[in-house]
């Protein structure tokens, strides 16, 4: 009779990273296998920037009637998005590092804005009852601070 096989919980998170690890980096190389494609296909003129505007906007309609999204984008919004898809099929670093830094720094203005607003502390039961008791019969039983 087989003894039942007994796993720690670390082992099994170990177990877990490791396979979304490999997930990660299997993504990856599909991602630079695509890009590689897309760049001699690019090279050799068989993909054209109207080709990938053409198609994003067709993704769109795709999508649209599949109920997946509510609106097609508008115009400005197709060709930021063709921009980006080219820039990498096109091998633009200097494009990317500045696209990656706006970004970034987009990203720490929303966040510094987000540090900025006015928090909300919820005091706990305890110090509710603490109030409710200090306040006697003048301060209510319903503090709202």
């Amino acid at each position: 009779m087989a003894m039942p096989m007994q796993v720690s919980l670390d082992e099994i998170l170990s177990m877990l990273l490791a396979r979304v690890d490999g997930l990660a980096l299997s993504d990856e190389n599909s991602k630079s296998k695509f890009n590689i494609i897309t760049r001699i296909l690019y090279k050799k003129g068989i993909i054209t920037d109207q080709d990938v505007i053409d198609s994003i906007r067709e993704e769109h309609r795709m999508l649209k009637s599949l109920g997946l999204i509510a609106e097609e984008p508008e115009e400005d919004v197709v060709e930021s998005i063709a921009a980006n898809i080219l820039q990498w099929i096109k091998g633009d670093v200097d494009a990317l590092k500045k696209g990656m830094e706006e970004y970034e720094k987009k990203m720490q203005e929303a966040m510094n804005r987000q540090n900025q607003k006015p928090k909300i502390d919820v005091a706990s039961p305890a110090v509710l009852q603490q109030l409710d008791r200090m306040g006697g019969k003048q301060g209510g039983s319903k503090l709202i601070l």
